[in-house]
């Protein structure tokens, strides 16, 4: 029997696809999505959350939500323009569930470190959730989160907040996707005889400590949140144990059968775009949609990544104690991510 009904924006996303996964193989939750881009599933909508009128007659379709999970991210240049458009796109779209009437319960969303302000330069760690706000604004997380919080101060619903960083996942065409960034780099070193080198410096492969999210262990976090008593109201760090990239570099080059190296501090932006005329013999080679490297892979995102020079830690103290306490390998994680996208032809091989 289905007596939960979860809305799931940015159904096309990292976070989406493996709720919309998730959700699926667990008892009495029905899903349905939404994008901006169509999505195959059944009774799926899309919409534009920027459009307000646009977004509340779509959601006429989304009457009987019971549970939104906010993954829907509209990334700017601008931090001005970036929290002006995600702040209306979570406004649009919470006023558009209350005009169909939706019998919201809680709604769960979803912040990067970005909301601790790494965005900006060095901050302090671990993160702690009480640590926010800790720097001068406009920040969208911030906005969305005060939306929320007024919301249920007017006794609508209720909210909680995941805080996830460097989410591994196999959404494909994802910008934001660190293994399909690891992914792409492995296959053109092998196809290019290169070794697999990290490609930052030596002081991040050796002692900047970091840390990532697995799309699927937070899509059951978010179910916790969604649902249990401890996590109404409350905000939370979700990720796994820190590392050093080091210990994971090595490991995923060993377990992809590829040489070893030392770092190699490039810049993948500038880089990685003249190496699309062997990105193209591969997939014609294996058979794979001839999607173009710069569609393919956010270079971008790997540079932040990769040249982030101070540790990033978030303390998980508060959802173990809250009673969440699953975690995963990280390792492991990027490597069955990197597999399932090779297994989907997202990557060549």
């Amino acid at each position: 029997m289905t007596d939960k009904l979860a809305l799931v924006a940015g159904a096309n996303g990292i976070i989406g696809k493996a709720l919309l996964e998730e959700i699926a193989r667990t008892p009495g939750w029905q899903a349905q999505a939404l994008s901006r881009r169509p999505h195959a599933s059944a009774g799926a909508i899309a919409c534009d959350l920027t459009d307000a009128a646009g977004t509340a007659a779509a959601l006429r379709a989304a009457g009987g939500t019971t549970h939104l999970f906010y993954a829907a991210l509209s990334p700017r240049s601008d931090l001005g323009e970036e929290d002006a458009v995600n702040g209306a796109m979570l406004r649009n779209l919470l006023d558009g569930l209350e005009a169909a009437g939706a019998p919201v319960e809680r709604v769960v969303l979803y912040q990067g470190a970005k909301i601790y302000g790494i965005h900006l330069g060095p901050v302090p760690s671990p993160f702690y959730e009480d640590d926010n706000p800790t720097h001068l604004g406009p920040n969208f997380y911030q906005t969305q989160e005060a939306e929320l919080r007024s919301r249920q101060a007017q006794g609508r619903y209720d909210w909680s907040i995941l805080r996830p960083d460097v989410v591994v996942g196999d959404a494909a065409g994802n910008a934001m996707n660190i293994a399909t960034v690891i992914g792409a780099y492995a296959a053109l070193c092998r196809a290019r005889g290169a070794a697999f080198r990290f490609p930052g410096s030596e002081h991040v492969y050796r002692g900047v400590l970091a840390q990532v999210t697995d799309a699927h262990a937070l899509a059951r976090a978010s179910l916790w949140a969604a649902t249990a008593g401890a996590a109404r109201n409350q905000a939370f760090n979700y990720v796994h144990e820190p590392f050093r990239w080091e210990r994971i570099w090595t490991g995923i080059g060993a377990a992809l059968d590829l040489p070893p190296g030392p770092p190699l501090p490039i810049t993948l932006a500038r880089h990685m775009p003249h190496q699309a005329p062997v990105w193209d013999r591969l997939r014609a080679e294996q058979g794979l949609p001839p999607v173009p490297l710069e569609r393919a892979v956010g270079w971008g995102f790997g540079d932040f990544v990769f040249k982030s020079e101070f540790d990033v830690i978030s303390d998980m103290g508060k959802i173990r104690r809250a009673g969440f306490t699953e975690t995963v390998d990280t390792e492991a994680a990027l490597l069955a991510a990197i597999g399932r996208q090779q297994d989907a032809g997202v990557l060549p091989r």
